[in-house]
C-alpha cells in the first residue's frame, strides 16, 4: 500500500502569486468585454444619420442611447433619407443581440433597406425585399423594423412592421393611440414574408413617434406599460418641437429601469392641406 504524501498549506508567497495570476487574467477579460462595448457603441454611433430629412410642415427628430449598464450594445437604428419620387422615407429598427457583430449587421440592414427603397413601391415591398436580401447573406441574426413613408403631395403617410413594436400617433386635438397596424416576421427569419402595408392621411396636426423596445421594457414594469407612458407623454406634447418630444420619449426608458439600448424617432406634422400637399 503507497503511502500517502503528507498535506502542506500552501505559503502566504503562493497564494499571493496565485490571487495576482487569477486578478490579471480578469482584469484582462474585464478589459476585452470593455473594448468590444466601446468598439460596438463606436460603430453604432457612426452608422446613425447625423440628420433626418425634411419638407415644410414636417419637422423631425431621433435620438439614441445606450445600454445603462454597457453590456448591452446592440443594433437598434433609426434612419431616414429622400426618396426618388419626392418621398421621404423613415426606419426604426432593433437587431437580435448585443455585440460587435449585431453593431455591424445593424449598419448592413440600414444600406439594404436604403438600396432596396430605391426601386421599390411601398413599405410592404421594401421590407420584403430586405427580408430575402438578408437571408441571402445567411448571417444567423434578424431584426424587428417599422418602415414608413411619408408622401409630401398627398400628405399620407404608409407603414409597414416586421416583428417591431407599435409607434405612438396623437393630433394636437386630443386623442392619440398605439399604431398597431397588422405586420409581418422580423427581418431574416423566413423566406418570402408578407408586410401589410397601413396608409394614413395626416388630416389633422400631430405626431408621430417610432421607438425600439428598450424605450418600453425593463424590469421596473412591461412593454405594454411603458408604451402606455409614451402615449400619454405624446398626446400632452404632440404639438411641440420633435426633439424636445424625443428627449422626454427617452426618459420613459429610465423609468422601465432598461438594460437594453434604446432609439426613438419623432415626426411632427401640420394638418395636411385640402386637395393634398
Amino acid at each position: 500500500m503507497s503511502r500517502r504524501r503528507p498535506w502542506r498549506s500552501a505559503s502566504a508567497d503562493d497564494l499571493l502569486t496565485t490571487l495576482g495570476r487569477l486578478t490579471a487574467q480578469v482584469r484582462r477579460g474585464a478589459e476585452l468585454q470593455q473594448a468590444r462595448v466601446e468598439l460596438a457603441e463606436v460603430l453604432q454611433r457612426e452608422m446613425l444619420p447625423a440628420a433626418l430629412p425634411e419638407v415644410p410642415g414636417l419637422r423631425t427628430a431621433a435620438t439614441y442611447a445606450p445600454a445603462r449598464h454597457g453590456l448591452d450594445i446592440g443594433g437598434d437604428w433609426f434612419d431616414g433619407f429622400p426618396l426618388a419620387d419626392g418621398a421621404l422615407a423613415f426606419s426604426v429598427g432593433d437587431v437580435q443581440g448585443h455585440d460587435v457583430e449585431a453593431a455591424a449587421f445593424m449598419g448592413q440592414i440600414r444600406i439594404g433597406l436604403r438600396a432596396v427603397a430605391a426601386g421599390a413601391g411601398d413599405p410592404g415591398e421594401v421590407l420584403n425585399r430586405a427580408n430575402d436580401l438578408l437571408l441571402s447573406v445567411d448571417s444567423g441574426l434578424f431584426a424587428t423594423c417599422t418602415f414608413l413613408r411619408f408622401d409630401p403631395d398627398t400628405w399620407e403617410l404608409a407603414s409597414a412592421r416586421a416583428g417591431h413594436v407599435p409607434g405612438i400617433w396623437a393630433t394636437t386635438d386630443g386623442r392619440y393611440g398605439l399604431a398597431e397596424d397588422a405586420g409581418g416576421l422580423p427581418l431574416g427569419v423566413l423566406p418570402g414574408e408578407a408586410y401589410p402595408v397601413t396608409r394614413r392621411r395626416l388630416t389633422t396636426a400631430g405626431a408621430f413617434v417610432l421607438l425600439t423596445d428598450g424605450v418600453v421594457e425593463g424590469p421596473s414594469f412591461p412593454i405594454e406599460a411603458g408604451l402606455a407612458q409614451v402615449a400619454r407623454l405624446v398626446s400632452a406634447r404632440a404639438g411641440d418641437d420633435p426633439a424636445e418630444v424625443a428627449a422626454e420619449v427617452m426618459t420613459v426608458a429610465e423609468r422601465t429601469g432598461h438594460a437594453d439600448d434604446a432609439a426613438v424617432m419623432v415626426l411632427r406634422f401640420d394638418a395636411a392641406r385640402d386637395g393634398g400637399g
